[in-house]
């Protein structure tokens, strides 16, 4: 359904925002996206919308080939997907029920099926009862469950969420991830921007780190999420010690992981390296804090 290949992205004025990025989504996953600030997750997302071109590499995302998408495609394109913003970018002067509504009169549906349709995305996310309130008048977490059913209404194949959660309590953060949740049981694909590590701990999805432009990991859904590489690392020596003085013994491994980074050959260095950063070993806490927050 999305996939990427060797794509890298570099701006006029020479920053490189994507360096050869290759993954593949299936139709019905859910992935969230983890990255610091300025790692590349903002470019990912517009190459997604087909707001950027990559510079170089391929892009295919529903069957569309967005490198030669010809521009009355897109719109076409972009319908196939739903958006749900940090910010929520609900038009202040419209009713919940309209701004819903507004989603469905952009692409030409009648009266008669937006009133059969918006109800019953409204109950889908709880927000019957707030149908003809103004956003102001309705609280953070309900404002994000509006704009997750202007998201869904068109019956979009995939959910793109740009960091749902950003401007809520930890509560109703749990409460959009669930109905997240929900939705991709049904099916659609559901990709999750996020920063914050205990919820995509929770729930255990597939996890894509990009860092510097790079994927720095890939973890499959169901992974033991503690032994996530967050970050790419800035002094490779500091953190190869690092990985060995903090990664338990593998028992699969015949080096151990205690034994002085000075006295490995090359070999063993390497073999135990890899194993690390590939997620082998278990993350000690303080490791662990070292990558998320990139402290020595």
């Amino acid at each position: 359904m999305i996939e990427f290949k060797n794509v890298s992205k570099v701006y006029p004025n020479g920053t490189v925002a994507l360096k050869n990025v290759n993954f593949k989504i299936e139709r019905g996953e859910f992935v969230f996206i983890v990255g610091s600030s300025g790692s590349g997750k903002s470019t990912l997302l517009k190459t997604i919308f087909r707001e950027e071109l990559p510079t170089k590499g391929s892009i295919t995302i529903n069957d569309f080939n967005l490198n030669d998408m010809d521009k009355k495609e897109i719109p076409y394109f972009r319908r196939t997907m739903g958006i749900v913003f940090q910010d929520f970018r609900l038009i202040p002067t419209m009713s919940v029920y309209d701004n819903v509504a507004f989603a469905m009169r952009v692409i030409g549906a009648s009266e008669n099926e937006i009133r059969k349709r918006v109800p019953y995305v409204l109950s889908l996310v709880g927000l019957s009862s707030k149908a003809r309130e103004l956003p102001e008048k309705i609280s953070g977490g309900e404002q994000q469950r509006a704009a997750l059913a202007r998201a869904l209404v068109n019956n979009a194949d995939v959910i793109i969420a740009d960091e749902p959660t950003g401007n809520i309590d930890p509560e109703m953060s749990i409460d959009i991830v669930n109905l997240l949740n929900r939705i991709n049981e049904n099916g659609t694909t559901v990709i999750m921007v996020t920063h914050e590590h205990e919820l995509v701990k929770k729930y255990n999805h597939r996890l894509i780190c990009i860092d510097d432009g790079e994927i720095v990991s890939d973890i499959p859904k169901g992974a033991q999420n503690n032994n996530i590489i967050y970050r790419k690392k800035n002094d490779e020596e500091i953190c190869r010690q690092k990985i060995l003085s903090n990664y338990k013994k593998d028992k699969k491994s015949s080096v151990p992981v205690n034994k002085d980074i000075e006295k490995m050959n090359k070999e063993e260095k390497k073999k135990i390296i890899d194993k690390a950063l590939s997620g082998t070993f278990e993350l000690e806490n303080d490791y662990s804090k070292y990558l998320e927050d990139g402290e020595k």
